[in-house]
């Protein structure tokens, strides 16, 4: 992680320091994909406790990473919002934000973690592999549409 300390925050998606992780994904969703309502599809409340939690990752005052989880069923939580900035790509903040909510989850009780991503975030495909989920589509194919689905599961 470049050597700089990384403070992991959980906020609420309203605090101001979320700005930068909501302004990121869109302007990455719109470049991507073309017009896109993800960011407005889930309220406020499905990533706040109990079941939910939204965090952010802060270096030198800026927030350069973070995501959330929502409720997905009683046991399994949805990860949502998984961001980094783009000049802080591949520096370990990914995965950072994916091992805290892995935690999260755990600490919610969920025991297994779904997640999606499209077929035009080669990088994001690459962190889920790297940090353990197991996909649920043919990682031979490349398809140009559609949603990309991973799982992990924790035991319990």
């Amino acid at each position: 992680m470049s050597g700089r300390t990384a403070e992991v925050r959980r906020v609420r998606m309203s605090d101001p320091a979320v700005v930068p992780l909501l302004a990121g994904l869109h302007l990455e969703y719109t470049a991507r994909y073309g017009g896109n309502d993800e960011l407005a599809r889930y309220p406020e409340t499905d990533f706040a406790p109990p079941y939910g939690a939204f965090l952010i990752v802060v270096q030198d005052g800026e927030t350069v990473a973070g995501g959330a989880l929502r409720r997905f069923d009683a046991v399994t939580a949805e990860l949502k919002r998984v961001w980094t900035h783009p000049g802080h790509r591949r520096s370990g903040l990914g995965r950072l934000v994916v091992v805290e909510l892995e935690r999260e989850a755990r600490a919610r009780g969920y025991r297994r973690i779904f997640l999606t991503t499209g077929p035009l975030q080669p990088e994001a495909v690459e962190l889920y592999l790297a940090s353990g989920y197991e996909p649920q589509f043919d990682t031979g194919a490349r398809p140009e549409s559609g949603v990309l689905g991973f799982t992990k599961s924790f035991g319990g």
